[in-house]
């Protein structure tokens, strides 16, 4: 184990299963970087971070990251003019990279 391990690091991978990685139809999708940055980043933004769901799919070859919020966070999480929302899908997309992956964000209202 690495020694400079710090719980909640976006850099590390924490509470993110094998099962976290298949898509609707069972193929194996894996993106553990972008999904601990796109948890940690709506967790951080909402008034209910519990509330905070994130699923895989596979799109044409892209990983959809789908977030799922309390319906009073969903204003929060898109910002003004989609500028929060384009943040986040910038983040998440550079995450994607060190995956490997070339990723999409869609946020669920």
């Amino acid at each position: 184990m690495n020694d400079d391990y710090v719980a909640g690091d976006v850099n590390q991978v924490d509470d993110v299963t094998s099962d976290d990685f298949y898509d609707g139809d069972g193929a194996a999708v894996e993106a553990p970087t972008a999904v601990a940055a796109l948890t940690y980043i709506a967790q951080a933004l909402a008034d209910t971070p519990e509330a905070v769901a994130v699923s895989l799919s596979e799109k044409s070859g892209k990983v959809v990251l789908s977030l799922a919020l309390d319906g009073d966070d969903v204003g929060r999480v898109i910002g003004r003019r989609g500028r929060t929302a384009q943040a986040i899908r910038s983040l998440v997309a550079a995450a994607g990279a060190r995956d490997g992956v070339t990723t999409s964000v869609d946020i669920l209202d």
